[in-house]
């Protein structure tokens, strides 16, 4: 399947709420814990290596804006979760996330990234709380899917389905094996395009 993410650039990093785009482009963001994978699966879906991807949790510590095909943006926030980082850190990430989500008229959809072998964690399930209340509609993409064998994953798919039957879709995906990113790919473009009609 050809790629629909054909152009891709980093339009603006932003370290604070100052900076925050709230409208114009419509905008689908990917959230999760810190180490969940964001970046990877950012890489992988643009099919470049743009957003800066290490092995040490926290290291996204910005709201990273990705124009793609000069239509709309893909989002990589901050991790959340990251026990280590300092208090002050911890509150401005909180602060930041807080002011991006509210009020915030361009957001058309979440990605919850959840490590598939490490479901319900406290973290998560206050994101999905908490977008909820927001009324932002939001789908689960669980990462490092190379790690579990076809049953555990199929296992895993069907509690997020059971506890969660409100959300859109659960996506499976692995930058290692290669699986995953047309289906994501496509969702978004099929999103978009209902919002251009």
């Amino acid at each position: 399947m050809p790629s629909h993410f054909s152009n891709v650039k980093l339009f603006r990093t932003v370290f604070n709420v100052k900076g925050l785009i709230k409208e114009g482009y419509a905008q689908f963001a990917f959230a999760g814990r810190s180490n969940v994978g964001k970046s990877t699966l950012l890489n992988y879906l643009f099919d470049q290596k743009l957003a800066k991807t290490s092995s040490t949790p926290g290291k996204t510590r910005s709201v990273n804006y990705y124009l793609v095909n000069e239509q709309f943006f893909c989002v990589d926030l901050p991790g959340y979760g990251y026990a280590k980082a300092s208090k002050s850190e911890q509150d401005l990430w909180r602060r930041t996330l807080e002011s991006y989500f509210e009020s915030n008229s361009a957001l058309r959809e979440v990605f919850i990234l959840i490590d598939s072998r490490h479901l319900f964690l406290e973290k998560d399930e206050q994101m999905v709380v908490w977008l909820r209340h927001l009324g932002v509609p939001f789908s689960f993409v669980l990462t490092k899917t190379d790690k579990l064998t076809t049953t555990q994953l199929r296992k895993q798919v069907e509690a997020i389905k059971d506890a969660h039957p409100q959300n859109r879709s659960v996506f499976l995906a692995s930058s290692l094996k290669r699986t995953g990113r047309s289906e994501l790919v496509a969702y978004i473009d099929d999103l978009q395009k209902a919002l251009a009609e």
